[in-house]
């Protein structure tokens, strides 16, 4: 067998099992009204949950700053690619996080996948070291447990009890919980002031993805640790601008202590080339929307959207998740049911994504709905048809 037909036969399985995935193309901005492959669609799948991504103060900062700035860094930020947007976007971060961080600061890096892994290397570098991580937590995560050298202990899934139990039985030298706030394929929260609880009892880091819940929860929109009033030198805090931020990249904010060692040992951030400084300049329009009167009002009518579409379903064998985020994932079983189901939306011009393993667990194939604050009432409703008429045909 050659190279090659070694990888068909791997694709050919993936076939077999109903998990193959396949790219499709936007031809227009990204928004809920979208031409798709050169076809009018509505989307039920972007993670732009204020509906930030083309917003007109939001382009024009970013056109704004590819004049000041140039279309990129050039160089990694400790060469020569930290520009003052850069700056100015941590330091607008920082200032934001402070109310729950001590000695708060941040660093701006270029994807969340990237910061994930920025810091769970440089806390978890020591080999007496251990990470404790949510069962059902991100690939990034998973993988930043992976390359770190600490040991890696996996707790179920929302069970502080027993995190607690399995920190409390741990000599390491330094202890790492690491959580997702909102988790993304079921759209549920962490019991996040349970585990900041037991850390601190333990003596234990608590690293918090917040990716699905900055600029969305907490009154002004600054994310799980404002939703929850969480405060404590113990928290790491992650938050993704690509999604209700709009624009792209991540943070990760901290003691000032912490965000140091990152920069001076952190692989991820050190050995790559810094995010466009247009970028940055743009999340600041983006900021200063979240946290004023429109970004209230677009998480206040989020919120009408996600009541309005749970109240609408009547769902008898199909699973509509808990959850009160823009996250309304509803679960079908087998990869070709959900397949089926995504397929069917498809030809009426509605784009919900099937979700399989290994994203989420065997026989829990599921369509991933997300809802923006740039979907109307009528779209939402169109989409509630949907899903119930195609759940009767079904069964």
């Amino acid at each position: 067998m050659n190279l090659i037909q070694h990888i068909d036969r791997k694709l050919e399985a993936l076939a077999a099992q109903s998990l193959v995935r396949r790219l499709r193309v936007a031809d227009s901005a990204c928004a809920p009204n979208q031409v798709v492959d050169g076809r009018a669609m509505l989307g039920f799948c972007s993670n732009d949950y204020l509906g930030l991504a083309a917003h007109p103060q939001v382009i024009e900062a970013l056109r704004e700053g590819a004049l000041l700035y140039g279309a990129g860094s050039g160089a990694s930020h400790l060469v020569s690619g930290h520009s003052r947007a850069h700056a100015l976007l941590e330091e607008r971060l920082a200032e934001w996080l402070t109310p729950w961080l001590e000695q708060a600061r941040a660093l701006y890096l270029c994807t969340g996948y990237m910061a994930n892994l920025a810091i769970l290397t440089a806390l978890g570098a020591d080999a007496d070291a251990m990470i404790f991580s949510e069962a059902l937590n991100h690939a990034s995560l998973i993988d930043g447990a992976r390359l770190a050298k600490a040991g890696v202990s996996v707790y179920p899934h929302g069970d502080a009890e027993a995190l607690e139990r399995q920190l409390a039985a741990s000599d390491a030298g330094t202890k790492i919980v690491v959580t997702d706030s909102v988790f993304s394929m079921d759209g549920n929260l962490a019991p996040l002031p349970q585990l900041l609880a037991a850390c601190e009892r333990h003596g234990a880091w608590l690293v918090v993805d917040d990716a699905h819940g900055f600029g969305v929860l907490g009154d002004q929109g600054r994310g799980a640790l404002e939703h929850f009033k969480l405060r404590s030198p113990n928290l790491v805090y992650m938050g993704t601008l690509g999604k209700a931020a709009g624009v792209g990249g991540a943070f990760i904010a901290a003691h000032a202590s912490v965000i140091e060692l990152l920069v001076q040992r952190s692989r991820p951030y050190i050995y790559t080339t810094a995010a466009p400084p247009a970028l940055a300049h743009a999340l600041l329009a983006s900021l200063d929307i979240i946290g004023g009167p429109e970004g209230h009002e677009r998480r206040t009518r989020l919120g009408a959207l996600v009541e309005h579409l749970r109240d609408a379903l009547r769902l008898r064998r199909w699973q509509l998740m808990p959850s009160a985020t823009a996250i309304q994932p509803v679960v079908i079983g087998a990869n070709d049911d959900a397949l089926r189901a995504s397929s069917a939306l498809h030809e009426q011009g509605l784009w919900v994504p099937a979700i399989r393993p290994p994203t989420v667990a065997p026989g829990t194939a599921r369509l991933r709905v997300t809802l923006s604050a740039a979907h109307s009432h009528d779209e939402v409703a169109r989409l509630a048809r949907a899903l119930n008429e195609l759940e009767r045909a079904a069964t």
